[in-house]
């Protein structure tokens, strides 16, 4: 039962909210991937001990560098290291206890995945949600006051500018508050998830949209021909309503009625036709309800949530995520090696010197340990500080709780407080976790004071730490100034060179190695990238729209890279492929402007007529538009 209990606290922890789909894969993998270790690592206790300290760093080197999969298998690394180091502080003698114990684990996982998935249910994002909601719907409102002033011809250029005072600063507003509530979730559950993917791309077309519909407004305003304004009508018609559905969606994630969106947004271009003087406009909202249509429309099983690509594409992405990393300039990389360089003396120690306690060594500097100097050393002062003051907590506690039954009690209100602090403060989430594990500590070793366990605690918190930060400076150190711009830089520039390699590819001037090595590169780029975000998100006082764009930057590249890997499927030859180059041309010309923080790209070349793969190019455009729109606000 203490097996069950412990694997069921750490699913939670491994949990990283969101839609089902994505939870998942990573609870179901923590909850095998931790049966196994436990078993394993329980057989391997009989083998000679280098070949476990070896065997163990291995495992130690596998956990750490998950995080190249994102923060999901991030978290389920970190988790399973716990895993594999409680694992070595016993030895399984027969295959009976040994399946006790891995049955106890699952059992454990899988009842706290039933509990977070099915009775009882979080949606950590809802907030963020509700807030880009009430953006589609002001800019519903927005188009419904500007058709009904349309529609009066007798409408003075005085109510034209209550309109714009009005409307627009009620939508500005909106998305501004918007962008404050999804940065204080992305703050908490980190960039590297569908949902703040999705978020962060669904308000950039929000804002897109608001744009649009104040050009039509200062259109209108200026008293057009009869025939603007008759399409013009028919568009704002068309276009409320469409908001409307949108902001519902968002909120309920029931895609009930995406089809009749699709024929809706299609049926915007049609309401403008040629020479009418509004077709620009059209035309620019249509596509970007269409890219917020696709958000919607990739909820499901059989896409992978940050890039919106089949499920098949996304293993192969994970192939090469993988092997791009196997690389030295591959930051993971060389925090995956010191983690297990580091791990290997806490491993001896533990193992040579065995005891109820030692093995939080192990646990204290794997887990402290951060791929950057800076953040290493935060992370150190706020575990020892916050171990330190959750054993003083759990003194006063044991004064109170005195029997088995009364600390059992005190688990649950101590797991309630910790993992609701948890997105606020990592101190203080340690502060109330300490408490709960000296307790679960006493359960486990009954007639130990309280008092003991938490000194040896915070003691194992303090060397580890130390131990931690100073790994961190001596073997291959990463500084942390301020990468953000430099990292988005280099992605811009290897997702363009990685879409020029698979057109080239494509058109058969290309082979799959040239292909390959472009994949990989852009790959690391946007690992680097969120490497650096996630530390940012870190930092208080950070800018936060300049933050906010760079999170929406990295969603778009995600979702271009997703598209660029589509187009590897399109094995026909292309019949002309003059429109294929200038669309590399094009392609290339505009990363390069969004590498340099040029917002103004250059406009796009006629699509290949006739060609299936057409639409893949109009896709990596409207990406790399709503990236243009993000770089306008990084300075």
């Amino acid at each position: 039962m203490m097996e069950a209990a412990l694997a069921a606290l750490l699913t939670c922890l491994c949990d990283p909210g969101g839609p089902i789909r994505q939870r998942l894969p990573a609870i179901l993998a923590f909850g095998i991937l931790g049966a196994l270790v436990t078993v394993a690592y329980g057989v391997l206790r009989h083998a000679p001990l280098p070949l476990v300290i070896v065997l163990a760093s291995i495992g130690i080197f596998c956990s750490a560098f998950a995080r190249v999969l994102g923060q999901a298998w991030q978290q389920v690394g970190n988790l399973l290291t716990v895993v594999q180091v409680l694992a070595l502080t016993r030895t399984i003698d027969d295959w009976r206890t040994g399946a006790e114990l891995g049955g106890a684990f699952v059992a454990g996982s899988l009842w706290a995945g039933v509990l977070t998935l099915v009775l009882w249910r979080v949606y950590p994002f809802l907030r963020a949600r509700r807030a880009v909601a009430d953006v589609y719907r002001e800019l519903a409102r927005l188009a419904a006051d500007l058709r009904q002033l349309l529609r009066n011809p007798a409408t003075s250029e005085s109510e034209w500018d209550a309109h714009a005072r009005l409307h627009r600063r009620t939508v500005r507003d909106a998305i501004e508050r918007a962008r404050s509530t999804v940065l204080a979730k992305t703050r908490a559950r980190g960039p590297v998830s569908g949902r703040a993917a999705q978020t962060w791309l669904r308000l950039e077309l929000a804002d897109q949209i608001f744009g649009a519909l104040i050009g039509l407004s200062d259109l209108l305003a200026s008293a057009p021909v009869p025939a603007t304004r008759s399409a013009a009508d028919r568009v704002l018609r068309l276009l409320r309503p469409q908001l409307v559905v949108l902001a519902a969606h968002i909120v309920s994630d029931a895609p009930t009625r995406l089809p009749r969106l699709e024929r809706a947004a299609a049926a915007l271009v049609a309401a403008a036709p040629p020479g009418c003087g509004v077709e620009g406009v059209a035309s620019a909202l249509a596509e970007r309800l269409q890219g917020a249509i696709t958000l919607a429309a990739q909820e499901n099983w059989l896409t992978d949530p940050v890039t919106g690509e089949p499920a098949r594409l996304a293993w192969k992405r994970v192939r090469s995520t993988i092997r791009a990393n196997l690389n030295w300039h591959s930051e993971a990389l060389r925090h995956a090696l010191r983690a297990a360089a580091t791990a290997a003396p806490a491993f001896a120690f533990t193992l040579q010197w065995p005891g109820p306690y030692q093995h939080w060594l192990t646990i204290m500097l794997v887990m402290t340990m951060q791929p950057y100097v800076a953040l290493t050393y935060a992370r150190a002062v706020e575990r020892i500080v916050g171990t330190m003051l959750g054993g003083v907590i759990a003194a006063l506690l044991a004064t109170v709780c005195n029997t088995p039954l009364l600390i059992a009690l005190a688990l649950f209100p101590l797991a309630v407080i910790a993992l609701s602090l948890r997105p606020a403060s990592f101190g203080l989430f340690i502060t109330c976790l300490t408490p709960l594990v000296v307790l679960l500590s006493e359960l486990g070793h009954p007639g130990q004071s309280e008092l003991t366990i938490a000194a040896m605690r915070a003691l194992y918190a303090l060397i580890g730490g130390s131990l931690a930060v100073l790994a961190t400076l001596v073997l291959w150190p990463s500084w942390e100034p301020d990468r953000v711009v430099r990292d988005l830089r280099v992605a811009f520039l290897t997702h363009g060179a990685y879409a020029a390699a698979e057109i080239a590819a494509l058109l058969g001037e290309a082979n799959d190695a040239v292909v390959d090595a472009a994949r990989r590169a852009a790959g690391m780029a946007s690992n680097n990238l969120e490497s650096t975000l996630q530390r940012a998100l870190l930092e208080p006082g950070g800018a936060g729209d300049a933050l906010g764009a760079a999170l929406t930057i990295d969603a778009a590249l995600r979702r271009m890279a997703g598209r660029i890997t589509a187009l590897h499927l399109a094995e026909t030859a292309r019949h002309d492929p003059e429109p294929w180059r200038a669309w590399t041309a094009w392609i290339d010309a505009a990363t390069a402007k969004l590498a340099a923080r040029d917002p103004v790209l250059p406009p796009r070349p006629a699509l290949p007529a006739g060609d299936p793969q057409a639409g893949s190019l109009t896709r990596i455009a409207r990406q790399l538009e709503v990236a243009a729109s993000a770089v306008g606000r990084l300075a």
